[in-house]
């Protein structure tokens, strides 16, 4: 069973739709149920949660509606926001669905190649809304800081600049393989993912990260950030 939130519209919908076509049991979460654009997708998938990833008590509400259906093989974080609440929903949402769902196989943050020019600066990053290259910076650490720190093998997808609603229909990259990274990360038999948890893939290829996201010293600084914003603990061990 694999969740993918963010799923009514653009990469996540086209996610979903590729992963359950494939015969995977899909859970997608939308932010309402008038966001899913027919009724039909809902029929396509295994079970649909709801919930703002804006805000913190309705998304730990997403992961207790998504803990009632089961244990998650992997978990898809294709959520997030270009401006607006940037942090909560790029980076605190994340957070607390990992520290609050039972602990799945697979997590997949949706990072950006914008991450290179974020912030490791977290009395800046965490101050008013953020801003998004500092968000996809932050969560891309928050990836590698679970990998390290935990059993669950945990990766950072750049998917590219795709045409979607927040890429705009000029991008110049595929929307196909805006999404297959992700799939294969969710599905693949780990004996054939290399580097087998905290990587930086963009289309099925390791790429280098922002230095930052790789320091155990700034994981742990970010998490314990997190843990203080929220008052929740990631799983370990």
């Amino acid at each position: 069973m694999i969740l993918v939130t963010g799923a009514s519209t653009g990469l996540g919908l086209a996610t979903a739709e590729a992963l359950a076509a494939a015969g995977h049991r899909v859970v997608l979460h939308a932010r309402r149920a008038d966001r899913l654009t027919t009724p039909a997708v809902a029929e396509r998938m295994h079970a649909v949660v709801l919930g703002d990833l804006s805000d913190a008590d309705a998304t730990v509400d997403v992961a207790r509606q998504a803990n009632a259906l089961g244990r998650f093989d992997a978990v898809i974080h294709n959520a997030g926001v270009i401006d607006g609440p940037v942090t909560a929903v790029n980076v605190i949402a994340p957070y607390l669905l990992m520290a609050s769902l039972t602990p799945p196989d697979r997590s997949i943050v949706l990072s950006s190649g914008m991450h290179r020019s974020g912030s490791p600066d977290l009395d800046r990053a965490f101050r008013g809304r953020g801003d998004y290259s500092t968000s996809k910076l932050l969560v891309t650490t928050l990836a590698f800081a679970l990998a390290r720190r935990s059993r669950i093998l945990s990766h950072a997808v750049d998917p590219g600049w795709v045409p979607t609603r927040m890429g705009g229909r000029g991008a110049p990259d595929s929307l196909e393989e805006g999404h297959r990274t992700q799939e294969w990360l969710a599905t693949a038999d780990p004996a054939g993912i290399e580097p087998r948890t905290g990587g930086y893939w963009y289309h099925r290829q390791p790429r280098a990260p922002h230095p930052a996201t790789v320091d155990p010293a700034f994981q742990d600084a970010l998490v314990e950030r997190l843990s203080r914003v929220t008052g929740l603990e990631l799983p370990s061990g």
